[in-house]
């Protein structure tokens, strides 16, 4: 088999120090892979006024695969406030990279599991009678990753074209005396095909894998029509996974079910900004967001990245002590889509059982305050916790 050439983009904060330890650990399980170098994020931003410059993108064409660190994003204002002189003025307006790659390249599904570690002290516990229990949580949510609230069709100080086609629906009178120099508006655009290839998507990956439920997590009751056509689509799948369950919850009960019943959800799938909001809550159950890893897959090209942010005050700690355990899930995403699943399933292993047996701990994991004198109260390292993984590979 050829080597692998894999596109590495670490961003911004603690992007580039939780990415070089996934590839220590892709190194140690015996993943011959070239790995190379792209720019991405807010440095590119102040510096050149574009946070993905097309060389990144040229890249990604090339080689269709892709680890990704983090990025920082800021509000347009502050954004553009941070550009040198020489950029202000010239119309340069920030979005954030990781969105503008998922929509040129239609990294349209976004599969984010979220799975409990047996010896995890941030996993989720619920008292049942005199005592208290850990359940099981297995939970993918696929979530839509090209439309919807963050496709960014939004304007403020809507032109006068668009509100005159706003102004057709009978529900706009309410906003007839706001002017709109004080208006802003940003659409939550749904179309069908990308509705059926999601929860397609979500029904082969349960059948695959055992899952006995999809879940639709939408809000059809408020939002008929976007979320409407996102139910509909399922349960046309649901026609040819017989044997898969079909369960329907809006947002707000579910984020609320969360902590009555996880073990009860399997796959998961929604709209945009709902998948978000509901991957991160399950992520909250298993030791949060340094567990939670996430995938980014096109027709042709796959980003890979986990779900933190970049967390720029601790990127100079030195040594680092945040947590790559949610890096390292992501890069052994990265090898269950090009078939390396043996490696894959070693580098799970490997993390089980430093999680399981408790000797190494990042301060996250010991309920502390992200200092650097975590680790003179008995917190490993980054390394620290990248070196134990390695050394439980069999």
């Amino acid at each position: 088999m050829a080597k692998r050439t894999i596109v590495t983009m670490p961003g911004d904060g603690i992007g580039k120090v939780v990415l070089p330890e996934a590839i220590r650990v892709l190194d140690a399980v015996g993943f011959d892979a070239e790995y190379v170098h792209a720019d991405i994020g807010w440095d590119f931003w102040i510096n050149e006024g574009n946070a993905l410059p097309e060389r990144t993108v040229k890249l990604l064409e090339e080689h269709k695969l892709s680890l990704f660190g983090a990025i920082t994003s800021k509000p347009k204002d502050q954004a553009a406030a941070e550009l040198p002189p020489e950029l202000r003025d010239k119309g340069l307006v920030y979005a954030s990279p990781i969105v503008k790659l998922r929509q040129h390249f239609d990294l349209d599904i976004s599969i984010r599991p979220c799975r409990s570690f047996p010896g995890n002290p941030l996993n989720f516990i619920r008292r049942r009678g005199d005592g208290f229990e850990e359940p099981k949580v297995d939970a993918v949510i696929f979530r839509q990753n090209t439309e919807g609230l963050y496709g960014g069709v939004e304007w403020t100080n809507p032109p006068d074209v668009v509100r005159s086609a706003l102004e057709t629906h009978p529900r706009m009178a309410q906003f007839k005396h706001v002017p709109s120099e004080e208006m802003a508006i940003s659409t939550r655009i749904f179309s069908r095909g990308a509705c059926r290839r999601i929860v397609r998507e979500a029904f082969a990956y349960a059948e695959k894998f055992g899952y006995k439920s999809v879940t639709v997590c939408e809000k059809p009751n408020v939002i008929r029509e976007t979320s409407g056509m996102m139910r509909a689509e399922a349960k046309e799948a649901a026609k040819d996974h017989a044997g898969i369950a079909l369960w329907e919850t809006n947002i707000d009960a579910q984020m609320m079910w969360l902590t009555k019943n996880p073990e009860d959800y399997g796959v998961l799938v929604s709209g945009n900004m709902f998948g978000d909001i509901v991957s991160d809550g399950f992520a909250g159950l298993i030791g949060g967001l340094g567990f939670a890893c996430s995938a980014n897959i096109g027709r042709e090209v796959a980003v890979f990245e986990p779900t933190h942010g970049s967390a720029p005050k601790y990127e100079n700690f030195s040594p680092s002590i945040v947590n790559p355990i949610a890096m390292i899930l992501t890069a052994c995403m990265m090898l269950d889509h090009i078939g390396e699943t043996d490696k894959s399933e070693r580098m799970r292993a490997a993390v089980a059982a430093v999680i399981a047996e408790g000797k190494v701990r990042c301060y996250d994991m010991m309920r502390m305050i992200g200092k650097q004198d975590v680790l003179d109260h008995g917190a490993a390292s980054t390394p620290q916790m990248t070196d134990a993984v390695i050394a439980k590979l069999g």
